[in-house]
């Protein structure tokens, strides 16, 4: 069980850490089937690993002058009424109709971020990262703008129960406008801030618990998670904006295909 925490976790850790998504989609599924955690138990140790490797990671991705700061933060804070509302409705769904319609919405963002990626225009000037960081700053999204979009993609988090990297990332990069190396970055702010939300809100409510066993698990897992983390962040300055565009659609596609399986059988 050690050893596939370990080399699962360097592989979550990758993702999230170039990505900036992926944690909560890879790691729940891992800690259920994987290393036979129950359901419950899973999403709670997940935002442990989520959250720490997201850490590790926004620590490097910020030397690197693409979070934005005020806004991922902001994101985060108002995604937090959106997400209350999304897992009040989602009950009201039929189990079925609710994966086939998250299906459904990745492979739209998917084909979404496909043609966005393959429009857009690298010119040497927005991969050396200064013309873009300039344009950003002076034509910052509005704070309302982030609100209202942040709110949106928190009840999209809470209605499918799923992270909220999935709907972040495209979130910034297709509305906001964001460069993918940009959007990568600040959404792995707002999963730290997320999850330390999550993580407090289980501790008073006591359904946190560790014991031993599964303390000495989460530990290899979270630490080869960071280490995949920090290999995935710089990972991302070897590659272009379109390049991490087109593997996140790819992601989203791969758990698009994986998720109807399951639930047409």
């Amino acid at each position: 069980m050690i050893v596939s925490a370990v080399l699962i976790g360097i592989v979550v850790g990758v993702v999230v850490g170039s990505l900036g998504a992926g944690g909560g989609i890879l790691s729940v599924p891992v800690l259920v089937y994987v290393l036979g955690r129950d359901p419950h138990q899973a999403t709670g140790l997940s935002l442990i690993i989520v959250g720490l490797t997201a850490a590790v990671s926004l620590a490097m991705r910020g030397r690197g002058g693409d979070v934005a700061w005020r806004d991922g933060t902001l994101f985060a804070l108002a995604g937090l009424g959106g997400t209350w509302a999304g897992s009040s409705l989602s009950p009201l769904v039929p189990s079925r109709a609710l994966m086939l319609s998250f299906c459904a919405l990745l492979a739209m963002v998917a084909a979404c971020m496909v043609r966005s990626q393959l429009r857009a225009s690298a010119t040497p000037v927005d991969e050396a990262g200064a013309s873009v960081r300039s344009r950003l700053s002076s034509g910052a999204p509005t704070a309302v703008r982030v609100v209202v979009l942040a709110t949106l993609t928190g009840f999209l988090t809470g209605f499918f129960g799923v992270g909220g990297g999935f709907a972040i990332v495209p979130a910034l990069h297709l509305a906001l406008r964001y460069p993918m190396k940009r959007a990568s970055a600040t959404s792995l702010l707002v999963m730290v801030i997320t999850a330390a939300f999550g993580l407090v809100s289980r501790a008073l409510s006591g359904s946190l618990t560790l014991t031993p066993e599964v303390g000495a698990m989460v530990a290899c897992f979270a630490g080869s998670s960071m280490l995949g983390g920090l290999a995935g962040a710089r990972l991302t300055t070897r590659v272009s904006n379109r390049v991490l565009g087109l593997v996140f659609a790819a992601l989203l596609v791969g758990v698009a295909i994986s998720t109807l399986v399951a639930t047409l059988a």
